[in-house]
């Protein structure tokens, strides 16, 4: 029987351009969120590197548990709080948890000389891929701890733990240091076969592996909240620390693995769940990178650069939209456009992090001997396309790659409200697709904290009974 008594949950929810603190409450088999607390977040540029202000993150953390504490209702408490970032960015800290190195942003060209090593020297790059199924790509944990060693050697008498940025928030909350698995799989240093670290990658990297501490599996409880007395009974769980991880949870998915998933914001990730990793020559062509679902089960992906394009070229107009209405009459303007003449190249890393996205999009467009867009409603329709076509890319590589023939497309995350790219993605991909009104790496975070708790079974038992009550669009491909 459900039980009657309300569980307040919170959810800290951090991305590359904002946080948020959610507060959950399960009551009745049915979750309700509440947004307590929302601030921007960028990096920040210091000499030629590119930083996080960790310490006004946890400033904006610490308020957002307040809110979460204040909107309680009377006599209630905060059962248990817990926390998922973007992937790969970490922080090294001594035996007492104090940061010796700043901690740098994954967009910072730091790797790039690293980068090109290892992609010149096959043999390594066939033998770390085989390893720990994640591709080479600038912004690794691998590679920046690579480039940081050898730069300061010095790190490694002064650190003795890496914890990444879930964990470490994880550590200030409780005091325990633990590294969860799913955020420790973006790293390119797990093993793909097991759920521990990979000696070849770490000797490769020349990391020493005292840094790191088998992974625990998402749900391990952590301890409850140090130093914050309005929390001293809050269970600190260690949720999926990847918020694509926590983003899949969220999917109701069909049972028969038929469903493909796209979790649509600053970056577009593409995959699908796997009892088993996808590798080879084929998948490391295609970039197929291996990440891992919070039980430990595989969650291969491809990264497509996403709606980073459109944020991007926004900086250069000042017509740029700022609230949803301008929003919805961007999109309108850029539907009623003719279809592109011609996409961008999604995979060019030209775009990566531009000084000017529109520059980079036109000087790529003047390559090619294609015409640039007139205005930003122009821009706007030619990235959604652009996207769309991406995604479906990545769908066509999976297919082949797996033997399986994923029947729809189920898109979260901020791309979810936006009905042109939906629309693109399914015209691309020839299958419909599913935008779930679902604030997808909150409820991940919070049904992890929920089975954790013992107040759900299962994810399959969480997803069922959250598919029941979502809102849902479905964009059938056009002919």
């Amino acid at each position: 029987m459900p039980s009657a008594r309300p569980l307040h949950l919170a959810a800290i929810d951090l991305g590359a351009t904002s946080g948020r603190v959610i507060l959950g409450t399960w009551k009745n088999q049915r979750l309700e969120l509440r947004e307590v607390h929302r601030f921007p977040n960028a990096f920040q540029t210091l000499g030629a590197h590119d930083y996080w202000n960790i310490a006004g993150l946890w400033h904006e953390i610490q308020t957002g548990l307040a809110a979460a504490v204040a909107a309680l209702p009377k006599g209630a408490t905060l059962a248990s709080v817990g926390v998922d970032t973007w992937g790969v960015d970490h922080a090294l800290v001594n035996d007492a948890g104090r940061l010796v190195y700043p901690v740098h942003a994954y967009r910072d060209a730091r790797t790039q000389p690293g980068l090109k090593r290892l992609a010149n020297t096959r043999a390594a790059l066939d033998r770390i891929y085989a390893a720990t199924g994640i591709p080479n790509v600038f912004y690794n944990a691998s590679l920046q701890l690579e480039e940081t060693v050898a730069s300061c050697p010095a790190v490694t008498d002064l650190a003795t733990r890496c914890l990444f940025l879930p964990d470490y928030f994880n550590f200030l909350l409780s005091g325990r240091m633990a590294n969860e698995l799913t955020i420790a799989s973006t790293s390119q240093l797990l093993d793909v076969h097991s759920n521990d670290w990979s000696r070849a990658a770490l000797d490769h990297f020349r990391l020493p592996a005292t840094w790191f501490s088998k992974p625990v599996l998402a749900g391990a409880k952590l301890g409850r909240v140090k130093n914050i007395p309005a929390l001293a009974k809050t269970e600190v769980i260690a949720v999926p620390g990847h918020d694509t991880a926590c983003a899949y949870d969220a999917m109701p998915a069909s049972p028969d693995g038929t469903d493909l998933f796209l979790s649509s914001g600053t970056w577009s990730l593409v995959g699908f769940e796997s009892d088993t990793p996808v590798l080879g020559a084929e998948a490391l062509a295609a970039r197929i990178s291996n990440e891992r679902i919070g039980d430990g089960r595989y969650r291969p992906l491809t990264n497509v650069i996403g709606l980073w394009l459109l944020e991007g070229t926004l900086k250069d107009f000042a017509s740029r939209p700022k609230n949803d209405a301008e929003w919805a009459a961007l999109i309108t303007a850029a539907e009623k456009l003719p279809a592109p003449a011609g996409l961008l190249d999604v995979t060019d890393t030209a775009l990566t992090n531009p000084k000017s996205m529109k520059a980079a999009i036109d000087a790529q467009l003047k390559k090619r001997k294609l015409a640039a867009p007139k205005n930003l409603a122009g821009y706007t329709r030619l990235i959604c396309d652009s996207l769309g076509r991406g995604h479906a890319d990545a769908k066509a590589a999976f297919e082949k790659m797996s033997g399986r023939a994923f029947k729809r497309i189920l898109i979260v995350g901020g791309g979810s409200k936006n009905r042109l790219l939906c629309q693109a993605t399914a015209d691309a991909c020839g299958v419909p697709v599913v935008s779930f009104a679902l604030e997808g790496t909150a409820v991940g975070n919070l049904a992890r904290q929920l089975i954790a708790l013992k107040a759900v079974k299962d994810l399959p038992t969480f997803r069922a009974l959250l598919g029941k009550r979502l809102t849902q669009t479905t964009y059938t491909p056009r002919a």
